[in-house]
């Protein structure tokens, strides 16, 4: 499967993140192999999926390490999961999802909201683990839109047109899109309040890994190479897509 890269500019401070959060007496990171990074997101995801849990709403939230109010929440790695061939990971909540709802197909026009974090998996003074979180889109919390077809999902041929690439490679993450059809949307009102289907992660190959990608100033001054991202949202409408 070809890498498909969606971005954002490039931070040039990316490909020399350091071992501590303190760059400035931190060792320069040096980036491991292609190979070598997937089995870092395989083992970072592994201990995500142990280390969070959906709330009620079903955002994804982590264990508190000074409170035992989340106790008896359940791991993310408790509930059933389905893993694509290119590592992209599935996981469905418990009553949120539509009955009957209605078929994602791969050329639908989609309304969504979705709170969606990129990590870097590194290893660090002998730890494998996400790093260097950073928001990728945040309509819950943030804008509290539901968003219409994000470039990261779908672009038209106008949009290639006039950022002067048509490549849909170029922009869309390939990853999201084969799972997002997994799921069924909840055929529901914009103004209906989130409760989120589950989540996506994206490993890094399954995304950007490491080709040339769209660059929005939009988004987080990041470099998305070797990133994964973990999409928690909810699909609020799927509409047929009129042929061009």
């Amino acid at each position: 499967m070809k890498k498909i890269l969606f971005g954002f500019a490039v931070c040039a401070l990316a490909l020399q993140s350091c071992k501590k959060d303190n760059a400035d007496d931190a060792p320069v990171y040096t980036e491991p192999t292609i190979d070598v990074q997937n089995q870092y997101d395989d083992q970072a995801i592994t201990k995500f999926l142990d280390n969070n849990y959906f709330d009620a709403q079903g955002n994804v939230k982590a264990f508190s390490t000074t409170s035992a109010d989340d106790d008896n929440e359940a791991k993310l790695s408790t509930y059933p999961k389905e893993t694509l061939s290119n590592g992209t990971i599935i996981i469905k909540r418990a009553n949120a999802q539509p009955d009957p709802g209605k078929t994602i197909a791969p050329t639908d026009s989609l309304r969504i909201m979705s709170t969606t974090t990129t990590y870097w998996a590194t290893n660090e003074d002998n730890e494998v683990k996400f790093r260097y979180g950073t928001v990728f889109s945040n309509d819950i919390f943030g804008s509290g839109n539901v968003q219409v077809d994000p470039p990261y999902y779908y672009v038209t041929e106008k949009f290639m047109a006039d950022n002067n690439n048509t490549d849909r490679n170029f922009y869309q993450i390939e990853g999201f899109t084969e799972a997002l059809q997994h799921f069924k949307s909840t055929e529901v009102d914009d103004s209906t309040t989130p409760n989120l289907q589950g989540i996506i992660i994206v490993p890094s190959r399954a995304a950007f890994a490491r080709d040339k990608y769209y660059q929005a100033s939009t988004y987080p001054l990041v470099d998305m190479r070797n990133r994964t991202f973990v999409f928690n949202f909810q699909v609020y409408k799927s509409i047929t897509r009129p042929k061009p």
